[in-house]
């Protein structure tokens, strides 16, 4: 393993970091020229399809025409939209890239505007057009189908035209969020031990918030909680206006509630949401309790708090790792997934299809973006810390995902349900857990990986997200009453979340209840709640593997390439795993309890 790097004293501009462990983002477009011309021909390709087919969709044939068209447009649009999203992503304070991105919502927005005659024309038609139409081409059977499922909430043809005009505008909190958040706020370095500390978003989040030394933690805390008080009003408002425009959607379309509004597109019902929260906070809540008391334990720190809560319980036997080193530990644990699995991956290594590098203005956290017919791009920010293994291993989980599926789906049936969209990802990082736990019995070691599992594959998706869908909950339930929201009734349910779920085994440093101005996840509906969905089916679905080996991986890999043709239920169902019943996500948390019970015994045995 190589030696981590110190800090550099400053955070780098976009262009002084290593061109290598960037993306290369021309093979979306190679110039402004490119985006500019293509986008121009998506504008006349949308105003000869509008021309051809508005007002005169009739029959089957029409109808499998159109949507072919449809479909050109949706790959070409989703290209163009790519190239700005992605360059925003990696430095957002360059103007360029914000002309790019608003260039380019503008138009869209335009665009929507015009093809929003497809639904109200394709729901006027006589059902039984629609279902030749299905059985003349099997492909478009689940977009139809979802279609009919939307009508009772379809409006007007002219209304629905203007609420897809305005789809530019919805996204506006979002980009208010991401603005104060990685072009307006700039931290002050630490001062601890007489030296000084540079601090970002970015290093906090990945290297300060699990710093070993107690001092430099607590006060990184200290420094980034005050920070973010200097911007809760702005972000509050925009929140504000985010849950509140949600709520007057849902209206305007005539759901009974904003949770049934939000989770129309994830095809689950109302009970699969609300058991996934409610059993977390009862069952799961004593085990991770447990947890923060091993750590508070093993440090002797009296009391634990808040800011402890990412420190890792070995923080001397946490390698460090280079990203070139990486790529071993990816490839032999992912390859089980199959050949040409495991030769996506080191395309996806070797030809710069992602984003290393730590810069100024670059987005926090990771992601992975899947253009519709290109390779898939993957934002990271690395530490040369070992547990970025696992997050780049999720991240591939979904690139993997959506290029199996746009092998063998069309663009309309590509997108997955949030429900199960983190089942790939969370299953990399088990794979990679379940790799690592074979190649050392050392107890010291053993407790490194299971550590490893809990503090990041089960706390990030299991803990964090999973308070910030309680909270979110908590937030929504009083939208749906009509009451207005303040900032302070933010911070005070977000401090109540967290207090129902630790007890008296964490103490909540001051800043704590400003967590929620932490995380984008709030501005894309009902969606921190679905990473323990996706983990609770990837759990169940990685012990198969463990056990039953090729015929569990068969099963995955019909998951991966089925897309969005199947509804979460079904999902579950062909990867082996009930989940119209609590019992997959129970087994889940008797798992993770299972492994703080080990932790303790390893704990013991290696003191």
């Amino acid at each position: 393993m190589t030696q981590q790097p110190k800090p550099e004293s400053t955070i780098k501009n976009r262009n002084e970091v290593d061109v290598a462990l960037t993306w290369n983002l021309s093979d979306l477009f190679d110039s402004e020229e490119a985006f500019l011309e293509a986008l121009e021909a998506l504008t006349q390709e949308t105003k000869a399809l509008v021309s051809t087919y508005q007002g005169k969709l009739q029959s089957a044939p029409q109808v499998i025409e159109a949507l072919k068209g449809l479909e050109s447009i949706i790959k070409h649009m989703d290209r163009l939209g790519h190239f700005a999203s992605l360059h925003m992503a990696s430095d957002r304070t360059d103007p360029l890239h914000q002309k790019w991105m608003m260039t380019f919502g503008s138009q869209q927005g335009v665009l929507m505007g015009e093809l929003s005659f497809f639904q109200t024309e394709l729901l006027a038609l006589p059902e039984t057009v629609l279902h030749e139409a299905m059985a003349q081409e099997p492909n478009y059977k689940m977009f139809l189908e979802d279609l009919l499922k939307k009508k009772p909430h379809t409006l007007s043809k002219e209304t629905e035209k203007v609420l897809a005009r305005m789809s530019e505008i919805e996204q506006t909190p979002y980009e208010i969020y991401e603005a104060a958040k990685l072009a307006d706020m700039q931290f002050p370095a630490l001062s601890v031990h007489g030296e000084a500390i540079p601090m970002t978003f970015i290093n906090f989040e990945g290297e300060l918030e699990y710093e070993a030394d107690d001092a430099v933690r607590r006060e990184a805390f200290r420094v980034f909680s005050d920070k973010l008080r200097d911007y809760q009003y702005t972000i509050g408002t925009a929140y504000a206006h985010q849950v509140r425009s949600e709520k007057i959607l849902s209206q305007i379309r005539g759901y009974e509630s904003v949770f049934d509004y939000l989770l129309r597109d994830q095809k689950v019902e109302r009970t699969l949401y609300d058991r996934q929260l409610d059993v977390l906070m009862e069952d799961l809540a004593p085990h991770m309790r447990r947890y923060a008391k091993l750590i508070a334990k093993t440090h002797g720190l009296a009391p634990m708090t808040y800011a402890d809560l990412k420190l890792d319980l070995d923080p001397e036997f946490e390698p460090s790792i280079s990203v070139e080193e990486s790529k071993e530990y990816i490839l032999n644990a992912l390859s089980v997934l199959g050949e040409d699995y495991k030769e996506l991956l080191k395309r996806a290594l070797d030809e710069r299809w992602i984003d290393f590098v730590q810069n100024r203005g670059k987005s926090t956290g990771a992601f992975c973006a899947t253009p519709v017919g290109l390779h898939p791009y993957i934002l990271i920010s690395w530490t040369h810390k070992m547990r970025e293994v696992f997050v780049l291993a999720h991240e591939l989980g979904h690139a993997g995902h959506f290029y199996f599926a746009g092998q063998h789906q069309t663009p309309l049936n590509i997108e997955v349900s949030t429900y199960a969209v983190e089942a790939p990802s969370t299953m990399n990082e088990m794979l990679m857990a379940n790799y690592l736990m074979k190649t050392s019995d050392e107890p010291r070691f053993r407790r490194w990986v299971i550590a490893s599992i809990i503090a990041r594959t089960y706390y990030h998706n299991f803990v964090t997200h999973f308070l910030e869908g309680y909270y979110q909950r908590e937030v929504y339930r009083l939208v749906d009453q009509g009451k207005p929201l303040s900032t302070e009734d933010f911070s005070r349910i977000f401090k109540e979340t967290l207090e129902k779920f630790w007890g008296d085994a964490v103490e909540l440093t001051e800043g704590a209840e400003l967590t929620w101005m932490r995380q984008p996840h709030y501005y894309m509906g009902l969606y921190p709640y679905t990473y323990s969905a996706g983990l609770t089916i990837a759990t169940q679905v990685s012990q198969r593997i463990l056990k039953q080996g090729q015929a569990a991986v068969d099963d995955w890999r019909k998951v991966l390439a089925a897309g969005g043709t199947l509804d979460p239920i079904a999902f579950a169902q062909t990867a082996g795993v009930d989940i119209t019943t609590d019992q997959a996500l129970k087994d889940t948390v008797a798992y993770i309890g299972s492994l703080v019970d080990e932790l303790e015994r390893l704990s013991e045995a290696v003191e």
